[in-house]
């Protein structure tokens, strides 16, 4: 199903999707023209390939547990896997990880919230982009959050926090801790119901400034649901789909808009 969807939903971004020229909004078109479409090559993309490399190598068999979309009607499943085919399947393609790096490159959050740390190079990639953020990772999987510790450790990361734990019961006393979200990274349990309440705690603690990412925004039916009510928010004031990426905006004074950017 989920396959099917991305695939017409994709298509049908790319009739959506705008380039450059076709964006009218100011800060939209800064955006995506000093961030989204930046070429540059920075040294830390070196770095984080380089971990990648080392993680897609690695044979070791782990018992992992996952409670997103994965365990179905389950509240959690386990299994065993080698941590190469755990970083294939649960991790970025590098230029997604460049993006977030960027993000938190160019809006300097100070209090950043991951949803899904997995093997960590999502984690590093924000974290690396503004090294004086304070960067609070979510895993569910103690074996990945030792995998992630690992990737931190080797890189020399040192401002990311894990909290292991079911999102449900970890997740409120995280949000007591941090004074403000500046940046949060939705990308740990693929369906409607988690990502809304997710979405709706963490709204307690936005401001104008935050930059909420969802991930996966069309991989099902239920996502692309979870998405048009994200948008539909009276909190939410600018949305940008990237098909891979939703980013989402709550700047007060500007009418709401949503886009749609060629990446």
């Amino acid at each position: 199903m989920s396959f099917i969807n991305k695939t017409s939903e994709f298509i049908a971004y790319l009739f959506r999707a705008k380039g450059l020229h076709g964006l009218h909004s100011p800060f939209v078109y800064q955006l995506a023209s000093e961030v989204l479409h930046d070429k540059n090559q920075y040294p830390e993309y070196v770095t984080l390939h380089q971990q990648r490399k080392r993680l897609l190598s690695n044979r070791n068999v782990i018992e992992t547990v996952d409670f997103g979309a994965s365990a179905g009607s389950k509240m959690f499943i386990t299994y065993r896997a080698r941590v190469q085919q755990l970083v294939k399947r649960r991790s970025h393609a590098e230029q997604f990880n460049q993006l977030l790096f960027r993000l938190s490159h160019h809006f300097k959050p100070e209090y950043t919230l991951e949803f899904g740390t997995a093997a960590g190079l999502g984690s590093a990639a924000l974290a690396l982009g503004n090294p004086e953020s304070k960067v609070t990772t979510l895993e569910g999987c103690a074996s990945m959050a030792q995998v992630a510790a690992n990737s931190f450790e080797r890189l020399k990361v040192k401002n990311v926090n894990i909290v292991i734990g079911n999102f449900n019961q970890t997740l409120p006393e995280v949000l007591n801790e941090l004074p403000r979200l500046d940046l949060v990274f939705f990308d740990g349990n693929h369906q409607q119901i988690p990502t809304l309440d997710y979405f709706h705690h963490c709204l307690t603690k936005a401001h104008d400034d935050s930059i909420f990412i969802f991930d996966d925004i069309h991989w099902s039916a239920e996502m692309d649901e979870a998405w048009k009510k994200i948008q539909n928010s009276d909190q939410v004031s600018l949305t940008i789909d990237l098909f891979q990426f939703g980013l989402v905006f709550f700047r007060k004074g500007i009418a709401k808009q949503h886009f749609t950017i060629k990446m």
